[in-house]
């Protein structure tokens, strides 16, 4: 699961500022052929780069995803149980094992090909799926979908569904566990600890 999801962040990397005004299925479709691309040239990623792949990540993905949305629909009604400042906790250590999970994996992508599924939107639609599939040499295909809400800074992921599972809801049984335990702080807590484990683990 967590590398078939890591392909989330490797088809939205970035192709420049004019992305932000192109259609939602353009805009994955365009900068999905780009990233695809530069991945198998970069040898240092292909060699297991975790540092470059993760700055990588932070540069380029990021403007591309609304994180907050994605933690608030992950916490499910706890979110409103949150203050301001536990929001923010908790979306800059969601973000953050979001990005150190899957950042590693774009090193495994080589022969890809992503087949994009029909799309249709209505005028003034703010909120679309894009869906594709991931075709591997040898296993089935991947049905890869993304939803994309439109804001003023332009299409935004919110979500993304791998063969059927929800990136955000797959999270959420086992943050409502950690939230029964021990309440916002100790989610917080939790997130904080994976993220010093996965740091501490690369540094092995």
């Amino acid at each position: 699961m967590k590398q078939l999801l890591s392909l989330i962040f490797a088809v939205l990397l970035s192709a420049g500022a004019a992305a932000q005004e192109m259609a939602p299925d353009v805009l994955v479709k365009s900068v999905t052929e780009d990233v695809l691309a530069a991945v198998r040239q970069d040898k240092d990623i292909q060699n297991g780069n975790t540092q470059k792949t993760i700055d990588l990540v932070e540069t380029k993905v990021l403007p591309y995803f609304n994180f907050r949305r994605m933690t608030s629909l992950a916490v499910g009604r706890d979110w409103n149980k949150a203050t301001p400042q536990q929001k923010d906790l908790l979306t800059r250590q969601f973000q953050e094992l979001l990005v150190r999970t899957y950042s590693n994996a774009l090193s495994a992508y080589r022969d890809q090909v992503v087949r994009y599924r029909p799309f249709k939107m209505n005028p003034g639609d703010t909120d679309v799926l894009v869906r594709t599939e991931v075709i591997q040499p040898g296993a089935r295909p991947i049905q890869l979908d993304y939803s994309l809400e439109k804001s003023d800074k332009g299409w935004k992921v919110y979500d993304v569904v791998v063969s059927g599972v929800s990136l955000v809801t797959n999270y959420r049984e086992s943050f409502a566990q950690e939230i029964r335990n021990g309440g916002i702080d100790g989610l917080i807590h939790s997130l904080e600890a994976k993220n010093k484990s996965l740091v501490a683990g690369k540094a092995a």
